[in-house]
């Protein structure tokens, strides 16, 4: 029986997963695990917005919480949660794809411990977390499901997981109403043996001490450090689908490292501009004094270098403010 949902959402996945709830039965036999992008800022409001929105249970996940039936478990604030031996465990770990709690983390945590029984479901956001996750799922013999991009408010998470997963059913909200029902109560296949990466890697989500679990021959080297942490990275290849590993336990899709590392560049570049804009501003006041000394070959010089490093501060400026982002 395939009696574990996972669901992946973030931009406009308020309005999509409210519209879910609405439409699943109350007596639905399975246990729904829900990971919504958030805030890390206050405490989710999610689980009561859902529980208003439809029959079914709805809770905020609990450390070490068995799974139980026709009850849907939203992801806290803040935290990573997966599944070990059919029970929620929940983790403060570095930020994957650049948030916590990420969907990517959940899925192939899922596809890890519950194979075939699984069903994956990745609604409207923007980037692509979600789509590696997916991904694992289907490798394991689970059900991966996508909203239907038209139907989503933000269609980028679903595109992705269209691009490089092979998706069993393409929906809109009100669809998966009548679908999920259906794919609950098929038998599920015996599962394969878990990938030995896949374990790996849900290992060093759980516990931490990547180096130890072999987080740097989960892939080849990469050239890009952790934009996080400095660490170094290794490229993770699953069919189409390219991914980046540090062994502190970052992780990033392609696309949101590409994110991240824009980030980081502008951080550096305004970090150039104030520390050039200081040694003006220091310049400026040694001239000053050079000038109330008479010294006005000094002055003029210092006046000089102060002018370059003001021109300077403003090329880097107009390089920030100028520059558009590639994703």
């Amino acid at each position: 029986m395939r009696d574990t949902i996972v669901v992946g959402a973030s931009a406009g996945g308020l309005r999509a997963l409210r519209a879910l709830m609405a439409v699943l039965p109350a007596d639905l036999p399975a246990s729904i695990v829900v990971v919504n992008h958030l805030s890390p800022a206050a405490p989710s409001l999610l689980p009561e917005i859902l529980g208003g929105s439809g029959s079914l249970v709805v809770k905020a996940a609990e450390e070490g919480e068995r799974l139980g039936r026709s009850t849907v478990y939203v992801a806290p604030a803040d935290r990573h949660v997966l599944i070990e031996k059919g029970r929620l465990r929940l983790t403060r770990g570095p930020r994957e794809n650049r948030v916590r709690p990420c969907i990517d983390t959940l899925f192939r945590s899922a596809a890890v411990d519950l194979g075939p029984r699984v069903i994956g479901i990745v609604l409207s956001g923007t980037l692509d977390d979600g789509t590696a996750g997916l991904w694992a799922i289907k490798d394991r013999g689970g059900v991966a499901i996508v909203q239907r991009p038209t139907d989503a408010d933000y269609p980028d998470m679903p595109q992705n997981a269209l691009q490089h997963v092979d998706v069993d059913h393409v929906l809109s909200v009100d669809e998966m109403g009548s679908t999920l029902p259906e794919l609950v109560r098929q038998p599920a296949p015996l599962p394969a043996p878990v990938p030995g990466r896949m374990s790996a890697e849900t290992e060093i989500e759980l516990r931490g001490r990547g180096l130890e679990n072999g987080a740097l021959n989960l892939g080849k080297p990469s050239p890009n450090a952790c934009p996080e942490c400095h660490g170094s990275l290794v490229e993770i290849r699953e069919g189409g689908i390219a991914r980046y590993r540090c062994h502190t336990g970052h992780s990033y899709s392609l696309r949101s490292l590409l994110v991240e590392t824009e980030l980081a560049i502008e951080r550096s570049l305004w970090s150039a501009v104030r520390a050039i804009e200081e040694r003006s501003f220091l310049l400026r006041t040694m001239e000053g004094r050079a000038r109330e000394e008479g010294d006005l070959d000094v002055g003029e010089r210092l006046a000089a270098a102060a002018l370059r490093d003001e021109e300077n501060a403003q090329g880097v400026r107009a390089l920030i403010v100028g520059s558009s982002p590639a994703h």
